[in-house]
């Protein structure tokens, strides 16, 4: 979170709206909406992350930076930054007594209502509403669209990428593997590197977490047990995993000049009684697989956990399903419920932070076809795919690279109502250059629901009120979900659990 008084984690444009709506303006309703999908197969976006960035900035940020901190500080700081950094040949002066009003207010006059954390919500459908709740603060409704907008876009992407890769998981352990095999643990996020800043990662890995169990990012776990009401010491929130790295590696070689005795001093000296993943590329990949593992055969079925070899150069899907092979020659193992090879579970295999979806496929099928189950692997999704989508092969068998940001699901933040001297109006944007018809906005207040198969949809055109009467006239019914309150006036109103949220996501099936 940004240590800086959240009014000022914007667009410097926002700032000037407040003088700019009519006068007179004392409501105004946004909507948070994915407008498009530039991926053929993406036609619904995870909803995550609103309880945290509520947590983090609305309730936190704003008590710390804003509404804890001495008027004058909090004015004279914002007039400064805007006064010398906000020119027009003619001078601007920022409007200075509307965040006057605001700090003695105390609170952040804001209601949100959205939809449940964990629906899979269908493109083109109001996920999050914002409305401010007194009337001399409409300006305020707006004034957090940047800070929201690029705090949700990413999680709610790497949850859409988690959910992914769970879906292609559930298909081949249902034909391969037992079925009292987690598939919670097939796979792990290993992306924090590769992310463009710490928050980033932590939110990024926290949306994965939904899917699965395994991640690198420890901040994400952190994150999770504050925001999302999750207890490590309860439940399966998040696993990390010992490993080795080259520098490991090559620095033990560099003094024994071989690499059998580190990988016999992990296996009875320093992790005996723990499993533990190696990587083993760091000179020859394969002399370590069929030279230096068969002459430890003894050490590492007599250990007590399991060693994982890992990969970490080459063709992911070549290195890992010859390896299984490999120890399959070496180990042997035994067959499963479904007629499919299982490793000895003293030795596994594992590849790192290489595997798109393409590849998690191709990797599952050529072990299906050679008689192996999935669980033979474990596979690892690095910064690549939680920022680039891999659509399948083109006719000249190139995989088609499409990059995620905002614009992936055309995300943005739009008004559509409000009152303007106890008069309603529809707000909208219809551009007749707008080929692709998708940056026409809703028009006045929406009502949301999903249906009894399972389809998000929306109707607008309605004024605040009359939307809410007949919210509640529909909520009389069990089978009825909508937006919930969620933030109202600088507190929380309704709060989701990490289980609740995973269990929702995949139809009570985590």
């Amino acid at each position: 979170m940004v240590n800086m008084n959240p009014l000022l984690l914007c667009d410097y444009y926002k700032t000037t709206h407040g003088e700019q709506y009519p006068k007179g303006i004392q409501k105004i309703v946004s909507y948070f909406t994915p407008r498009m999908s530039r991926i053929e197969d993406m036609d619904k976006l995870v909803m995550f992350g609103l309880q945290g960035f509520i947590k983090d900035y609305l309730i936190k940020a704003f008590s710390c930076g804003f509404f804890r901190r001495p008027e004058s500080d909090v004015v004279d700081e914002y007039e400064r930054i805007m006064r010398h950094t906000l020119k027009s040949t003619l001078g601007y002066r920022p409007d200075i007594q509307k965040i006057r009003d605001l700090h003695n207010l105390g609170f952040l006059p804001i209601k949100i209502r959205a939809i449940p954390e964990g629906e899979r919500v269908d493109i083109g459908v109001p996920m999050i509403e914002i409305s401010n709740t007194h009337r001399e603060f409409a300006w305020v409704t707006n004034a957090i669209e940047t800070l929201m907008s690029c705090s949700l876009w990413h999680a709610m992407i790497s949850a859409n990428v988690g959910y992914k890769y769970r879906k292609i998981v559930d298909g081949y352990y249902a034909w391969t593997v037992d079925d009292n095999v987690p598939r919670r643990g097939a796979l792990g996020d290993f992306s924090m590197r590769g992310q463009e800043s710490v928050e980033s990662a932590m939110r990024s890995s926290a949306a994965w977490l939904l899917s699965f169990v395994n991640t690198a990012t420890v901040p994400a776990v952190v994150w999770l047990e504050r925001n999302y009401n999750c207890d490590i010491e309860d439940e399966d929130v998040g696993y990390g995993a010992v490993s080795t790295e080259h520098s490991v590696m090559c620095s033990n070689y560099a003094v024994d000049g071989d690499e059998y005795t580190m990988l016999k001093r992990l296996l009875t000296e320093i992790y005996p009684l723990n499993s533990f993943s190696v990587v083993c590329d760091s000179y020859d990949y394969w002399n370590v697989v069929e030279g230096i593992l068969p002459q430890l055969k003894e050490e590492i079925l007599a250990h007590q956990g399991f060693m994982a070899i890992r990969g970490d150069s080459g063709d992911p899907v070549e290195i890992t399903t010859k390896t299984v092979f490999n120890l399959w020659d070496i180990f042997g193992g035994t067959v499963n419920s479904k007629g499919y090879k299982v490793l000895n579970p003293k030795i596994k295999v594992i590849y790192g932070d290489s595997i798109t979806p393409i590849r998690c496929r191709e990797i599952y099928s050529i072990l299906q076809e050679n008689g192996f189950a999935s669980n033979n692997v474990s596979l690892g999704v690095g910064s690549f795919s939680m920022q680039c989508y891999e659509q399948e092969y083109s006719e000249y068998h190139l995989p088609r690279l499409l990059p995620f940001t905002r614009d992936t699901f055309g995300i943005a933040v739009k008004s559509t109502y409000g009152i303007v001297d106890d008069e309603e109006i529809f707000i909208y944007k219809d551009p007749k250059t707008d080929d692709g018809h998708f940056k026409k906005s809703m028009k006045g207040c929406c009502i949301v629901k999903k249906n009894e198969d399972g389809k998000w949809t929306y109707m607008d055109e309605f004024s605040h009120e009359t939307a809410l009467e007949y919210e509640e006239k529909l909520g009389i019914y069990e089978n009825y979900t909508g937006l919930t309150e969620v933030f109202n006036n600088g507190m929380m109103i309704t709060e989701y659990s990490l289980k609740e949220i995973r269990q929702r996501l995949h139809d009570g099936k985590f």
